[in-house]
């Protein structure tokens, strides 16, 4: 496109520290197109994040750098509010890092699509040099090489999403949910409801994203009663519909339009939707919208919806009767925990290789206490 569709993003804005000529032109590329309406106002979200993000790093080339006290933190996206959370346990850390002379660095990509993003903000800190880093991996393959490809120069651990099992060894711990116990909680869930099974449709992030596809084995493996199915025939009355998994890309928008055509398609042949992520209730409007033909049957139990976190949307949806059953994670503990094990690893401390952060389960019964430890 030429420059007529794009947005002159520092126009009228205060220029962002640190950001270079090739970083921003990067950013403009990747985000900078003209939309209409509140796509544009996406848009420009995305990008200003996307800009934030390549200053951050910018900046840390700088001679205030201290590279040997910084321990970052790289999650697979910026607009994610669930690592919002995880980027508010990387803060209450840093009220006890700081005093050792240790910062907790938050960063991402823009957006949780761009996982080659991603790939070039790890390689860009392992660079510059970090005292060590914890990464949520978006793509765990492509994560994986990259560290293999450095030759473990930086500490590694793995928060929120592993590396694939063969790859376990380029890190040194993973710091999060047990996310086949996940998977297998929102199994156990949907299968109290509906015990004679049913038509079932998985909502999924990236497909190369290997906690996502834990929790959707730990969901087949509890309602199939075996081990190991990839696709749910037959199985205790359980079918996976055609055209399911649903590959949403941890796009909220993404997820609800394609919900919505999955229910037009099968007015009379779905019976529920198991999300591995909450993405889709991220954007409460759309996400009303979807479900407003099926609230009745949400309410009588002819239709169930089980989801993945208990962030504050998925809260509200939950005590709106537009969701059965939450199981959540607790993100703001991972960004905590993950930021004490890097200071640890920094200091040439053994660590764990698994810390598990818990599960919260949250029904329509228990909606305003399940989340009180």
């Amino acid at each position: 496109m030429g420059s007529q569709d794009r947005e002159d993003p520092l126009q009228g804005r205060v220029p962002i520290s640190g950001l270079t000529l090739d970083r921003y032109e990067d950013c403009v590329g990747r985000h900078g197109h003209r939309r209409a309406g509140a796509e544009q106002e996406e848009a420009m979200k995305k990008l200003w994040m996307c800009l934030a993000a390549a200053g951050g790093l910018a900046m840390l080339a700088s001679s205030g750098f201290a590279a040997d006290k910084t321990l970052a933190l790289v999650v697979k996206g910026l607009d994610n509010p669930y690592f919002d959370l995880m980027h508010q346990g990387c803060e209450r850390a840093n009220k006890e890092l700081n005093k050792q002379g240790y910062n907790c660095y938050y960063t991402g990509p823009a957006t949780a699509a761009d996982e080659s993003a991603q790939v070039q903000i790890i390689d860009d800190l392992l660079t510059k040099g970090v005292a060590s880093m914890a990464i949520s991996p978006a793509n765990a393959p492509a994560v994986a090489e990259v560290l293999r490809r450095r030759g473990g120069s930086v500490p590694v651990i793995t928060a929120d999403a592993d590396l694939l099992p063969k790859d376990a060894s380029l890190r040194k711990s993973y710091v999060g949910t047990d996310n086949y116990e996940l998977g297998a909680k929102l199994g156990e869930q949907l299968k109290m409801l509906m015990p004679k099974g049913g038509n079932v449709c998985l909502v999924m992030g990236n497909p190369a994203a290997e906690n996502i596809n834990q929790r959707a084995q730990g969901a087949r493996d509890v309602l199939s009663g075996k081990k190991g199915i990839t696709k749910l025939a037959g199985e205790n009355g359980w079918h996976e519909i055609s055209g399911c998994p649903l590959y949403v890309n941890d796009d909220a928008a993404k997820a609800n339009q394609m919900m919505q055509d999955t229910l037009t398609a099968h007015p009379t042949g779905l019976d529920a939707f198991l999300l591995a992520g909450g993405w889709p209730l991220f954007a409460p409007q759309a996400f009303s919208q979807v479900v407003a033909p099926i609230m009745d049957k949400i309410k009588n139990g002819k239709f169930v919806i089980v989801s993945a976190d208990t962030l504050g949307p998925e809260l509200q949806a939950l005590k709106d009767h537009k969701v059965n059953v939450l199981v959540g994670q607790r993100p703001e503990e991972m960004g905590y925990r993950a930021a004490m094990v890097m200071r640890d690893l920094a200091e040439g401390k053994s660590v764990p290789p698994v810390i598990h952060t818990g599960l919260d389960v949250c029904t329509w019964k228990n909606a305003d206490t399940c989340l009180k430890h």
